[in-house]
């Protein structure tokens, strides 16, 4: 992948997450403050809880911080997968933001 190809994909991923929280906010209670600075990308949750999301640009890498620990993510067959589960990035961040939310909250990719 050339770093113009995954630039595109994370921008995009990036751009879907932003797009999730405000239709989150307008659909349901989740309240959900989504702050962007160039490739970092930080989830408030009502109760103070956070997720970060990361571009890591030399490793073509997505990585996500929540109190479960970090994860990992690069670009195969279509979907971000943990390097290390090899779970989908939309299904962690929908456990993740849950988890976060202590309430359902699903993202799609």
């Amino acid at each position: 992948m050339t770093d113009i190809e995954y630039l595109d994909l994370a921008e995009a991923l990036l751009r879907r997450v932003e797009e999730q929280c405000d239709a989150l906010n307008e659909d349901t209670d989740a309240d959900i403050d989504n702050q962007r600075a160039g490739g970092l990308m930080t989830l408030t949750f009502a109760n103070g809880s956070q997720l970060v999301i990361n571009l890591q640009r030399p490793l073509h890498e997505i990585w996500m911080a929540a109190r479960a620990g970090g994860f990992h993510y690069r670009w195969a067959d279509g979907i971000w997968h943990d390097t290390k589960t090899g779970n989908d990035f939309f299904a962690d961040l929908s456990t993740l933001a849950s988890d976060c939310a202590g309430r359902p909250l699903a993202f799609t990719a």
